[in-house]
């Protein structure tokens, strides 16, 4: 098992999408790695699509300007289906040749773009049924899309409960690193059942309780059979399970920090049940 897991993660000479996500998008470059060889290349140009639109927030000093930015790589895929123009970018070439390749549905594209928005209103979600629906929207289309790429048909796999899990997990991680960045995605009314507002995330006792609501809100697991689905499934339960042994604190070092053997949990969930 230890051999197999040593080759599992031979990754040289990866390509400016491959060093991209592994740098900025670890989870999901792990998850790729599960992938035969041949299309990892195409996988990484989605995800690296993803990463380009969902740092728009970061990058821009007010939403108008991001507004644009969005705008910008909507054009962009718009001109690759339409027009079959490909402009001078690191990752539009690639992505291009994926599109071609796997015929992929440009409204997968436009959903995690327009998806994306949310991020620059700086509001929170209502509820936890928005929370859910900002998952979905900014993470079923981009597993579609890699479904695609492996040769199957989505419409053959449940992926939505997966994908938002897996985006619920991720968001919960982040809600310290977000903050910093004055950036809130925990539902208002559960803020307001635990006394919490976003000027006091950052002491009050009552977050631990916020997240625990959520967490625990999370979609029933699916026992899906694609593999690159199976590893999203076993990698989100795992942090959801650290999470619970570390009492949702997401402000504390050890909650928010890797699960010990986090990797080798993933790949024997993955490649062996």
């Amino acid at each position: 098992m230890f051999h197999a897991l040593k080759g599992f993660f031979v990754t040289n000479n990866l390509g400016y999408c491959g060093e991209l996500v592994r740098t900025h998008d670890y989870d999901r470059f792990l998850l790729s790695m599960f992938l035969k060889a041949d299309i990892r290349e195409d996988v990484w140009a989605i995800l690296a699509y993803n990463h380009e639109i969902s740092k728009t927030r970061e990058v821009v000093s007010e939403s108008t300007l991001g507004l644009v930015r969005l705008q910008w790589w909507r054009d962009a895929v718009k001109g690759i289906y339409e027009e079959g123009t490909v402009l001078e970018h690191e990752v539009l070439k690639p992505l291009a040749s994926a599109i071609k390749r796997h015929d992929l549905p440009r409204e997968a594209f436009d959903k995690l773009a327009y998806a994306r928005e949310f991020d620059l209103e700086d509001v929170l979600p209502g509820n936890i049924e928005g929370l859910l629906n900002y998952a979905d929207f900014t993470t079923t289309p981009l597993f579609e899309l890699i479904i695609k790429i492996t040769g199957d048909n989505p419409a053959q796999h449940i992926i939505q409960p997966v994908a938002m899990n897996y985006a619920l997990a991720g968001l919960l991680r982040s809600v310290k690193a977000h903050a910093k960045h004055h950036r809130v995605y925990l539902p208002e009314d559960i803020m307001q059942n635990h006394a919490v507002t976003r000027e006091s995330l950052f002491e009050s006792d009552g977050l631990k309780d916020v997240i625990k609501d959520i967490a625990e809100a999370r979609l029933e697991k699916t026992k899906p059979a694609h593999i690159f689905l199976k590893g999203a499934e076993a990698l989100s339960e795992t942090y959801f399970k650290h999470m619970a042994r570390h009492h949702y604190d997401v402000m504390s070092p050890q909650c928010i920090a890797d699960p010990a053997f986090k990797v080798l949990r993933v790949f024997c969930k993955t490649k062996i049940l």
